[in-house]
């Protein structure tokens, strides 16, 4: 008798990213077995652009946020019955050539939840003010935890079955990141993190950035001590 191979779906949340789009689902498509680009109501040509790719695209009608494409594509993913869900932004930050670096602890049955973390290599041109506040971010979630990760705001990350099945997710922003990891903290799981590169295009520090900062460490707050 021979083993099955697990099936991986790569799910690829996007915004405007008519530029990248097409590039990383097809690199995706090189290391998955299935990818899912959703389309988060972008007013580009992000979803005729990724449909040419020969992935599947799923589309909001509107702006609905990173966690609402998030929970999409992960009810999408278990539809579909897939075995591992890896996310990856679809903004060309992230290198879809580093999946086999995520999928092997979990195919070792190691982990359940894999981080991508930009902070154990370093190799990444992250601007000093989102070091900062993803610093501040991951420390508030680390703070009285047993569980600790290096990278709390990280999009890069795959998904056992066992885990993604259970989750109830309810948070249409990016505090969805906190969410998942909190949930998973509780339910007792393995979460490990592994090194991965980040390519950053040039940004400047503005008040939305500021806003979004503050916004997502109340998130953390909030969710840490709420009673799911």
């Amino acid at each position: 008798m021979t083993d099955v191979k697990p099936r991986v779906v790569a799910i690829i949340p996007c915004y405007n990213t008519e530029s990248c789009v097409a590039e990383v689902a097809t690199k995706c498509l090189l290391h998955a077995d299935h990818v899912i680009v959703v389309d988060d109501g972008s007013t580009d040509h992000t979803a005729e652009i990724a449909k040419r790719s020969g992935v599947d695209v799923i589309s909001h009608e509107r702006n609905m946020g990173y966690g609402a494409a998030i929970i999409t594509g992960f009810k999408e993913a278990q539809r579909k019955d897939n075995d591992i869900i890896v996310i990856i932004d679809g903004d060309g930050q992230h290198n879809p050539s580093e999946i086999p670096l995520l999928l092997e602890p979990i195919l070792s049955g190691e982990a359940d939840l894999v981080i991508g973390s930009r902070f154990l290599s370093n190799n990444h041109n992250m601007p000093s003010y989102r070091n900062f506040g993803i610093k501040v971010i991951t420390w508030l979630w680390n703070v009285f935890s047993k569980i600790k990760v290096s990278d709390s705001q990280s999009g890069y990350r795959a998904y056992n079955k066992t885990l993604f099945k259970d989750l109830t997710l309810s948070e249409n922003g990016m505090s969805i990141s906190i969410e998942i990891l909190e949930k998973s903290r509780r339910k007792g799981v393995t979460i490990t993190e592994v090194p991965i590169s980040c390519h950053y295009t040039h940004s400047t520090i503005s008040l939305n950035a500021i806003k979004h900062g503050l916004r997502v460490s109340l998130s953390v707050i909030r969710i840490r001590f709420k009673n799911f």
